[in-house]
């Protein structure tokens, strides 16, 4: 051990105040930029590289007969299927009739929850009134809703819509009264002495505190909306990506079953990331909602 390194004793007397603990700076310090970019292009990487790896094991594994191909079907037989549907046109009515199920409970939802969200967020007597029963109802699954639904608006697209709508309405609306209850008094407090009119709290304090908080429930409820939607399809639909991937395993042809479980998953994920380019855009000043890192 070097002198330097060697802890400082009483017979070093004044030296050891001098002695200081020196840090060299990073690469993340020296070249923020560079070390940046490397970080991105290492998770933009992973995040290719994962899944293909993933899907050349399943084709070879289809290839040379570790699985039963009939059962499993190879990613360039399901590919080749799909395609042909898609230009044959038998695909894209499936995905139209799920789109629109899901956008109309989408909005329903969104925008029920939020009113409501702000509602009780703001309104004390209101949060007691209502809490407990919404509470009630979060807990229930909302596929045993479905049944409720088909009572009330008979078959078609009503229970659909409605079991989408209902799904969505409880994840905007815990995130929105959450988010109005986390604003700090400080806010409300100095919008009420500058005069503020409810109107000009809402729009200056309120929903600019609120709106970040809201919109990563929002993301959150655009994928589990797709979800359900799918279930639903399978109980109570004749056409839809859920009837069609359902519909599929019933007749054995599991090659088209898969296509639809493609189908929905790169839906789910367009719907997801585009409620998270939304809120971007709508809320700058918000950290991003992702899990990786910002580094």
């Amino acid at each position: 051990m070097t002198a330097a390194l060697r802890p400082p004793g009483p017979e070093d007397g004044d030296a050891a105040a001098d002695r200081l603990l020196v840090r060299r700076p990073g690469p993340a310090e020296l070249r923020p930029r560079r070390t940046h970019r490397r970080r991105r292009t290492l998770e933009l990487s992973l995040a290719v590289a994962v899944p293909l790896l993933l899907v050349l094991l399943w084709q070879l594994a289809a290839d040379r007969a570790w699985i039963d191909a009939r059962i499993y079907p190879a990613p360039s037989t399901i590919l080749a299927d799909g395609w042909d549907r898609a230009l044959a046109g038998d695909l894209w009515p499936d995905v139209a009739a799920t789109l629109r199920r899901v956008l109309a409970g989408y909005a329903l939802g969104t925008v029920s929850g939020y009113l409501l969200g702000l509602l009780m967020g703001s309104l004390s007597l209101v949060r007691a009134a209502l809490e407990p029963l919404l509470d009630a109802l979060y807990v229930v699954p909302k596929l045993a809703l479905l049944p409720v639904f088909l009572n009330m608006f008979g078959l078609g697209e009503g229970p659909q819509v409605a079991l989408v709508a209902a799904t969505v309405f409880f994840f905007v609306w815990i995130s929105t009264m959450a988010a109005v209850l986390a604003i700090p008094s400080g806010h409300r407090d100095a919008g009420r002495v500058f005069g503020a009119s409810p109107w000009q709290m809402f729009r200056h304090v309120l929903l600019p505190a609120s709106l970040p908080a809201v919109l990563v429930g929002a993301r959150i409820a655009a994928g589990v909306a797709v979800l359900v939607i799918v279930a639903s399809e399978q109980i109570a639909a004749t056409d839809g990506l859920g009837h069609l991937i359902f519909d599929s395993r019933a007749l054995f042809q599991n090659d088209v079953m898969c296509v639809g479980i493609v189908c929905v998953a790169v839906l789910g994920v367009l719907f997801s990331e585009l409620v998270r380019l939304a809120g971007r855009v709508l809320t700058p000043w918000a950290p991003r909602d992702r899990g990786r890192s910002g580094s």
